[in-house]
C-alpha cells in the first residue's frame, strides 16, 4: 500500500546498511525520484496454496513467516517441511517461484539476509493446502499490479 501510493526507489537509492543484527537508520531525504510503482496492492486468500503459487506466477510475492525458530535461521539445504518452524509471523521476505522436488510442493523464497544465509540468500519452503502452512507462510501474502 506505501508503494501503491508513494513509489519504491531502487536499491542503489537506498541500499541496504544494517549489520551485526543492527538495523540501518533510514535517511531524512533519498536523492532521486521513486523508479517502480503499483497500481493496486492484492491480497492472497490464506491457507490456499493454490492462490499463493498462482500470485507467485504472476511475480515476486510479499510473504510473511515465522522466521526465528532454528529450522529456518540455521536453513542451508532442502525443503523445510517441519511444524517446529513455528506460525507466529515476523518477518516479510518475497517469494520468487514454486517447484516440487519429487515428492513435496515447494516455494522458493528470497530472504533478505544477504547471500551467506541459507541456500545463497534462499529458502525452500514446503505449499500444504488448507492450512497457514509451514513456517506460516500461507497466512499472510501480497502482490502488486
Amino acid at each position: 500500500e506505501y508503494v501503491a501510493a508513494n513509489g519504491q526507489h531502487l536499491t542503489k537509492q537506498l541500499p541496504y546498511t544494517a549489520g551485526n543484527g543492527q538495523a540501518g537508520a533510514c535517511p531524512k531525504k533519498i536523492k532521486g525520484h521513486a523508479r517502480a510503482f503499483v497500481d493496486k496492492v492484492n491480497t492472497v486468500t490464506p491457507k490456499s496454496a493454490a492462490q499463493l503459487k498462482a500470485a507467485i506466477a504472476g511475480g515476486p510475492t510479499s510473504v510473511t513467516v515465522c522466521a526465528t525458530a532454528g529450522v529456518f535461521q540455521g536453513y542451508t539445504s532442502g525443503v523445510v517441511n517441519s511444524a517446529s518452524c513455528g506460525t507466529q509471523l515476523d518477518h516479510a521476505i518475497t517469494a520468487v517461484g514454486y517447484g516440487n522436488d519429487g515428492t513435496q510442493d515447494f516455494y522458493i523464497v528470497r530472504n533478505s539476509w544477504t547471500a551467506n544465509w541459507g541456500d545463497k540468500g534462499y529458502i525452500k519452503i514446503a505449499a500444504v493446502e488448507g492450512t497457514v502452512g509451514i513456517c506460516g507462510i500461507q497466512q499472510t501474502s501480497v502482490w502488486p499490479t
